[in-house]
């Protein structure tokens, strides 16, 4: 689930408007009018210790938020992206930039011993949104992350449907996910090299690209006044069963719960 975070366009919600300009709660979006906007606030995320893991924790962290609107674009800075995101004859969302892709440390979890760290990552990602039908009740998304080869790529398509509150933004996104990976990017999760082999007492272990996973995830968000919102999000995610198989995915699945709370100002 933290990889698809990146689909969800990190998922930090935002105070929307009558001016918003992503009608979608898993579309960031906390500017009323051009110019400069800040959020900040903080996060509570229930998660696998690391994908593939079995055992699950409380994870406490910031939320923030940074847009500079300019007409149907924004220059944004959103928690682990920096990027620009516009939307192009109503039915088209574009989202580019970079992307902050976290590793994985050893003294995680005693599964661990032996395998040494996964190092950061600075990745590209591109996204695109459409609308189906007259509104955004119903959309479809496909997104690609790519980075060098210790990292590899990712792809997603999902679709979705969006329950809308009466304020613009606010709601619930519901959607299905898919994922593809190349060799290098599902390795780097759920391989083990002969040096980690020899490491770790675990069997060495390499796995093909292709099809990843499927999943499920929903994204509400609802504001309180000018200023206060709450954002939550809840997320289901299957491996295939070539990863389901690998020593270090101890579980075939990961699930996720979040709830975030963001002042705007």
């Amino acid at each position: 689930m933290k990889l698809f975070a990146g689909l969800t366009l990190a998922l930090l919600g935002a105070v929307a408007s009558a001016e918003t300009l992503f009608p979608m709660p898993s579309v960031p979006d906390v500017t009323d009018d051009d110019g400069w906007t800040f959020g900040i606030g903080a996060g509570v995320e229930y998660e696998a210790e690391y994908d593939g893991s079995d055992d699950y924790g409380i994870e406490a962290e910031p939320v923030f938020v940074v847009q500079r609107r300019q007409g149907n674009q924004v220059w944004f800075l959103e928690g682990q992206e920096l990027g620009w995101r516009g939307r192009v004859d109503d039915v088209w969302l574009m989202q580019a930039g970079l992307r902050f892709e976290g590793g994985r440390e050893e003294s995680e979890a005693p599964e661990l011993a032996g395998l040494g760290d996964v190092d950061d990552e600075l990745v590209g990602m591109f996204e695109v949104r459409r609308a189906l039908g007259g509104d955004w009740s119903n959309w479809a998304a496909g997104r690609l992350m790519a980075g060098g080869s210790d990292f590899g790529v990712l792809g997603v398509g999902a679709v979705g449907h969006t329950f809308a509150a009466s304020d613009p933004g606010m709601g619930i996104d519901l959607f299905a996910f898919v994922t593809f990976g190349s060799s290098d990017f599902i390795n780097r999760d759920f391989g083990i090299t002969a040096e980690q082999s020899a490491g770790s007492g675990l069997p060495e272990t390499s796995l093909d690209g292709g099809y990843r996973s499927v999943g499920i995830q929903a994204s509400g968000r609802w504001r309180f006044g000018r200023h206060w919102q709450l954002q939550f999000e809840a997320g289901y995610e299957k491996y295939n069963s070539d990863i389901s198989d690998s020593p270090i995915a101890l579980n075939d699945y990961e699930a996720e719960v979040g709830v975030n709370l963001l002042y705007r100002f």
